[in-house]
């Protein structure tokens, strides 16, 4: 599959909204796909939830893109909210909610940075689109399926609307409410004709700060949770576009009211609906209300940011992420048994390293793997043929004498003499080149390429690599050239000065094996 080629778009995704797995077919111009995700209320400290729900639209948007396709992605930011509001007057010594939530919104970038994730093609602040709120509120006032309140809040009128609850398959009448708990306060819900209303503008209350509310034809007052999202949406992609995303708790009431703004405005609004499953700890979805959050930035602090990419993003957007010292050992291990495969082959081609993004999306992809991409994205088939093509990879540079293979299990293959010919070294050289590729290919669609950015300079020891790994990366070196030394004695029948060598490895505590395919090392 090229990237040159947007046609046929193969992709399926589970709907959620219609609860199957459905082609995707973009909605407006062909070979541009459109998607609002539901981004950050700055309100606190980027957790691995959020991270989760980004990295997982990172890779969606990868595979669209590695398809041929042009994505339009809108990530919001919620930067005036109850919480925020609540927070900022909280904190000791209080600060003002505008600072507050800026504090954190520069936090979620760091985090996004730090893991790779692609920034958005727009990320609009809800503060900066109050006139286009306004404007939705006056429409939905104007179609009959919104009212003020008194002393100012302005209402959606669920019942005005035949279709609300079809994202959910709820029905109205099964419903006390349509609020989030942590929206719901007493002076909101007295102007409500029914309970199930819910809130498109709040009237400022005494207390709250004067800057944090603003004039309109109802009042002075703050924008509803829902209403953000349904202006900044039409603002950017029109009336209708491909998919709206999102954590799968927004689903109810958050999502289920956006739709009802954006169907009562008269707007198609989102084709599909995509969700994201939760992050569990012990079996426990992961809150603040059960103090076991883990905020990013702590993690960062004994994690690579790439092992915590691999932990999170390589496993199905719509399964849940059971998260745990464990999960990262793994991912730990993977991650160096890439990284170590990709720096071993560098030291055989140098079309390896030259490969740059496009390049590598115009490789042919294994039909495995596209498959499983295209099937709901597919991580754990997509993951096995990954596995299946680092072990050629590492096969590969066994068979070419690659001494560092040797580091990772695998034997450097060697004749008597311990020289190759060089039509056989010519084709164990292509035979590395063309398989790093494949992989780097690979990782390319997951935002895991250990030779692209943000992984590279970390992975090359570029001011970012930990001291261990310099430690080993040296070990590796000085152990090769032992060993090859020691095989040159060898084929030289110069077994006391085989014998010298193998003891000095002893000694330093390197244990040598050989075998009928060369040698291999491991610490003692």
């Amino acid at each position: 599959m090229s990237a040159l080629q947007p046609e046929p778009l193969e992709l399926r995704l589970y709907d959620s909204a219609v609860h199957a797995v459905v082609p995707l077919a973009p909605t407006a111009i062909p070979g541009v796909v459109k998607i609002y995700l539901c981004g950050a209320t700055v309100q606190g400290s980027p957790h691995i939830g959020h991270m989760r729900s980004a990295i997982a639209f990172d890779v969606l948007r990868r595979w669209l893109e590695r398809c041929g396709q042009q994505v339009v992605l809108i990530r919001n930011v919620t930067d005036i909210d109850d919480k925020i509001l609540a927070k900022s007057a909280a904190a000791d010594p209080p600060v003002p909610w505008w600072a507050w939530a800026q504090r954190h919104e520069r936090e979620f970038d760091a985090a996004y940075r730090a893991l790779g994730v692609q920034p958005p093609t727009y990320e609009p602040r809800a503060t900066g689109h109050i006139p286009e709120m306004i404007d939705l509120i006056s429409r939905l006032i104007e179609r009959g399926h919104a009212y003020v309140g008194s002393p100012g809040n302005v209402y959606f009128d669920v019942a005005s609307l035949p279709g609300y609850g079809s994202l959910t398959n709820q029905r109205p009448q099964d419903l006390t409410s349509t609020e989030e708990e942590s929206q719901v306060d007493a002076a909101v819900e007295a102007g409500k004709r029914d309970p199930r209303d819910f809130a498109l503008w709040k009237a400022a209350k005494t207390g709250e700060p004067a800057d944090a509310a603003w004039d309109t034809p109802w009042g002075r007052g703050r924008p509803g949770w829902h209403l953000e999202c349904s202006a900044m949406s039409h603002r950017y992609l029109g009336e209708k576009f491909d998919i709206h995303g999102g954590g799968i708790d927004l689903r109810f009431p958050h999502h289920e009211n956006e739709q009802a703004q954006s169907h009562g405005a008269g707007w198609g609004f989102a084709k599909h609906w995509v969700h994201n499953a939760w992050v569990t700890i012990k079996g426990e979805k992961m809150s603040k209300s059960l103090g076991n959050s883990l905020v990013v930035s702590e993690l960062l602090c004994h994690h690579e940011p790439a092992v915590l990419r691999l932990a999170l993003g390589t496993v199905h957007h719509r399964s849940t992420v059971e998260f745990s010292e464990e999960s990262l050992a793994d991912a730990a291990a993977l991650w160096e048994r890439l990284t170590g495969a990709l720096l071993r082959a560098r030291e055989v081609s140098t079309a390896i390293d030259a490969a740059d993004t496009a390049a590598l999306r115009a490789r042919a992809l294994p039909t495995e793997f596209t498959a499983a991409m295209d099937e709901d994205l597919n991580l754990a088939g997509a993951m096995t043929v990954v596995h299946a093509t680092l072990k050629r990879l590492n096969m590969a540079l066994a068979n070419s004498g690659q001494p560092g293979a040797a580091h990772a299990g695998f034997a450097a293959a060697q004749d008597a003499s311990g020289a190759a010919t060089s039509s056989t070294a010519t084709d164990s050289s292509d035979l590395v080149t063309g398989t790093a590729l494949d992989l780097r290919a690979q990782l390319d669609v997951l935002g895991l390429d250990p030779l692209a950015e943000p992984w590279r300079a970390s992975v090359l020891g570029a001011g970012g690599a930990s001291g261990a790994d310099a430690a080993m990366s040296a070990l590796d070196h000085l152990v090769t050239v032992l060993i090859g030394e020691r095989a040159q004695a060898r084929a030289a029948r110069d077994w006391a000065r085989a014998d010298a060598l193998r003891d000095q490895l002893t000694a330093a505590g390197v244990v040598v094996e050989d075998s009928a395919s060369g040698a291999r090392w491991h610490l003692g």
